[in-house]
């Protein structure tokens, strides 16, 4: 794979998915974001656009081949990042609920990957962030987890919005969320307000 079917790999795959850029931008540049982790992210190297260290996780073919040619990877994204230091991308071609050799991260990002969060929890770093949707049931987990705080939603314009957090995560007719049936069926629930993206905290302490 040379340098060009690197990128167009890459930019076929951010037009199918939408381009996450502006949300990652956002997280990094609010909570000082500089080592990140990104289970299941297939080529989705958006990233590292914004942030310095980005360790990606993938056990798909396609990812472990684009990766391959890490190199080349490099070269992109050398060329768009938009921060000073250089770029380092760790890629580890298995299942993210196999064991990771890493140091703890800021940032964890679960995108349509399952349960994310909960099976990578433990390297994020006390007071770091996590980025989910709900498309699995990841945020919800995270929601009624007493280690992590729900901290704010991604806006329409990919801004943070932390005003009427309570209205979220609520189903009709005030019923209770089934966690059991959430991990059973991996399928995150209709809740009565919902966002694209939910921002949890790693709480430092909990009792």
């Amino acid at each position: 794979m040379n340098r060009e079917q690197v990128t167009d790999m890459y930019e076929m795959y951010a037009q199918k998915i939408g381009n996450r850029k502006q949300v990652y931008e956002t997280i990094a540049s609010t909570f000082d974001v500089k080592r990140a982790l990104y289970p299941g992210s297939h080529v989705d190297i958006a990233p590292s656009l914004v942030v310095p260290h980005v360790i990606y996780v993938d056990s798909f073919k396609g990812t472990i081949r684009f990766f391959k040619y890490l190199e080349k990877v490099q070269e992109l994204i050398d060329e768009r990042k938009e921060y000073d230091e250089p770029c380092t991308i760790e890629f580890f071609g298995q299942d993210y609920m196999q064991p990771l050799d890493i140091e703890p991260v800021d940032l964890i990002i679960s995108q349509y990957a399952g349960f994310v969060g909960q099976a990578t929890k433990d390297y994020l770093k006390p007071g770091g962030i996590l980025l989910c949707n709900d498309s699995h049931g990841d945020a919800t987990l995270a929601r009624f987890d007493e280690g992590f705080e729900l901290i704010a939603v991604m806006g329409n314009a990919n801004e943070l919005v932390q005003a009427g957090l309570d209205e979220y995560f609520q189903l009709p007719k005030g019923k209770d969320v089934d966690i059991a049936e959430v991990k059973k069926t991996m399928k995150g629930p209709r809740y009565t307000k919902q966002v694209e993206n939910y921002v949890f905290q790693k709480k430092i302490k909990w009792k």
